[in-house]
């Protein structure tokens, strides 16, 4: 059995008492209502009978938890880590509540990648076995005749990546009309992806009455938007700490190369694809070098620091106000009076010379009922300084290995390859007709090994292009309303939302007060 379903190893949980959002801001709490978890014994005999197949003894704590709000059909959000039990916490409760005599789909999964979607099928099937419940699994590169057959069939759970699901609904070969259970799981991910307009239009086609879910392993902004389109006054639940609670900063740092550290920005920002981010420096000299890499890289990027002129400065302040920049490079001096609501990743190139300095940076991202990430990227004896300041603000902040080529492709690749379907989804059929005249050049190409650059280029040419225009992300809600067992959750802000033309959203400063501090910046 796949140790992510039901790991019993148990998680090392940060200080519940460290908290760095504002001071001034209200903290998110546990419902009020909160149902009381459960244990295996107390469960219906069809869910026992699917942990006794698996070959568990006990539920996991994000099981206990969160079952009984599946079962009670309340939406919920759950934020755990990978490898804590997550996958379990939503098949068991929706295995139980599938009827295997009615042949129609009852439940669906969207996952962003081919790799989690088997994954969770192959859980499904060693939960299911004997039960009578059929499951399928569609996703892109593969052909449509097993996914075909598997809905012909009546499949009441079908897991997929969005947007071969999507081409299903249109073809008309799956239809939602029976579905009650929606399932978003790493929605981080997916966002990342680009799917968040596939994901709209399988809106579409869903019932107005369902349970939906969200799993995520933060909670950043957009994915707090993400829930408020498709559940129903959700509840949230997080069992990164201790206790039940979801606005908190995750902490990580890469130990990186020291030459060349600068390309290990890279390859980590291609990894993360983080939605916003402001990355530190220490003095100016670094953050004219790394916003130069960042622009020869193809990246929407831009620098602020004390010695650049009153009218470049205010330019990049245009930019930042208006939401059109998604990465600044700033010093910490630099940074001052700029606040970015919608910040999704802080990004500390170099540890801070003072360690007061770290919870300022980190204290950037994370916010308004929001979670963000801090990264730090350390080489050689930077991840000494880094662990004192850890152990001066009791921070639990995690190692991260530094992701390998082959990583990167591969993530690149699948995030390349959803952006490109999505944009075949979009043209009309005297489009796709048009297009046709470029097949047989495109398979002389391939046939000849020295031109497959030129493939590459375009191709190349296409992704960069969608990193300075990304796809639409949810559009905003009244974060301040994301609050646990609050009446209206995630969705209650639905009447003010703003549509806004870019996801890499970062919000103009209310104020730039401060900027002029009379500091100085190091060499």
């Amino acid at each position: 059995m796949d140790p992510t379903l039901n790991d019993q190893e148990p998680e090392s949980t940060p200080p519940a008492d460290q908290n760095f959002n504002d001071p001034g801001e209200e903290p998110i709490l546990e419902p009020t209502d909160a149902l009381p978890e459960v244990t295996l014994e107390c469960l219906p005999p069809t869910i026992r009978d699917a942990a006794t197949r698996a070959g568990w003894t006990k539920l996991m704590d994000v099981q206990a938890k969160a079952i009984p709000y599946i079962l009670a059909r309340r939406d919920l959000m759950i934020q755990s880590k990978t490898g804590s039990g997550k996958t379990g916490a939503y098949l068991l409760p929706i295995l139980g509540r599938l009827d295997p005599r009615k042949a129609a789909c009852q439940a669906m999964i969207l996952v962003p990648t081919r790799e989690l979607a088997l994954q969770v099928s192959r859980e499904a099937l060693l939960l299911s076995a004997d039960s009578g419940i059929r499951t399928a699994v569609a996703y892109g590169g593969v052909g449509y005749h097993a996914q075909l057959e598997a809905f012909r069939e009546g499949a009441q759970l079908v897991i997929g990546t969005p947007g071969r699901i999507l081409d299903h609904l249109i073809r008309g070969s799956l239809s939602l009309k029976a579905l009650s259970i929606l399932v978003f799981d790493e929605a981080d991910r997916m966002l990342s992806m680009g799917f968040y307009p596939d994901m709209k239009r399988i809106q579409e086609f869903i019932p107005r009455e369902i349970n939906a879910y969200l799993l995520s392993a933060t909670f950043p902004s957009h994915v707090l938007r993400l829930a408020g389109e498709f559940l129903r006054k959700p509840e949230l639940l997080s069992l990164s700490r201790d206790q039940i609670h979801v606005t908190e900063t995750e902490h990580v740092y890469y130990l990186v190369p020291g030459m060349g550290k600068e390309r290990s920005l890279v390859r980590i920002i291609e990894a993360e694809n983080p939605v916003s981010a402001i990355i530190f420096c220490n003095t100016k000299a670094t953050v004219h070098f790394v916003s130069v890499v960042l622009k020869r890289f193809g990246y929407d990027a831009d620098e602020l620091s004390s010695e650049l002129s009153q009218k470049a400065r205010e330019k990049v302040m245009a930019r930042i106000r208006s939401g059109l920049l998604r990465f600044l490079v700033a010093t910490d001096v630099a940074a001052r009076g700029i606040d970015i609501p919608d910040l999704s990743h802080v990004i500390q190139y170099e540890p801070p010379e003072d360690p007061e300095a770290y919870i300022h940076r980190a204290g950037r991202t994370g916010r308004k009922g929001a979670s963000g990430v801090a990264i730090s990227l350390v080489a050689g004896m930077e991840q000494f300084r880094l662990r004192d300041i850890a152990k001066s603000f009791s921070i639990d902040i995690q190692e991260r290995s530094l992701p390998k080529d082959e990583e990167v492709e591969t993530t690149v690749s699948q995030r390349v390859i959803a952006l490109l379907e999505a944009k075949m989804r979009m043209r009309d059929r005297l489009q796709v007709e048009h297009m046709q005249r470029f097949i047989p050049l495109v398979k002389s190409l391939l046939q000849n090994e020295e031109e497959m650059d030129l493939i590459a280029m375009l191709v190349d040419d296409f992704y960069m292009a969608t990193l300075n225009t990304p796809p639409p992300q949810p559009p905003e809600v009244q974060k301040s309303s994301v609050s646990a067992g609050g009446p209206d959750a995630a969705s209650g802000a639905k009447k003010k939302r703003r549509h806004r033309k870019s996801s890499r959203s970062m919000a103009g400063s209310r104020s730039d007060s401060g900027e002029s501090t009379g500091e100085t910046e190091g060499d």
